[in-house]
């Protein structure tokens, strides 16, 4: 039987689902998705401004779904680990049933 979680991990779960609560920074997770990229490639991909988008990735980079590599004059981002995708997909898989169904169910009442 598992355990019930601790209060102070329930606190830390809580902490990385805000960090995921903010639509651009899951733009720039998606955007990771094929390998690390700089800032300026970021910027590009997002179409964020740079001084926002430096915002984001230092919230993501804290919370521990980014890393971070200095290659000369250039920092690299990158996904920690593809968990978070996986976690976006069920959620998205989720969401899109969701909306499926609605639509069906107004459709029924238009028709009915």
């Amino acid at each position: 039987m598992k355990r019930a979680p601790t209060p102070e991990l329930l606190s830390m779960v809580a902490g990385r689902f805000r960090a995921l609560a903010e639509p651009a920074r899951l733009g720039i997770l998606h955007a990771l998705e094929h390998g690390p990229l700089t800032v300026t490639d970021l910027v590009q991909r997002t179409g964020l401004g740079q001084g926002n988008l430096s915002k984001h990735l230092q919230q993501l980079h804290a919370t521990g779904f980014l890393t971070r590599t200095r290659k000369g004059l250039f920092v690299h981002y990158a996904l920690a680990d593809d968990d978070v995708l996986a976690l976006c997909e069920v959620m998205c898989g989720r969401l899109e049933n969701d909306l499926t169904s609605a639509r069906a169910t107004i459709t029924t009442r238009r028709t009915g």
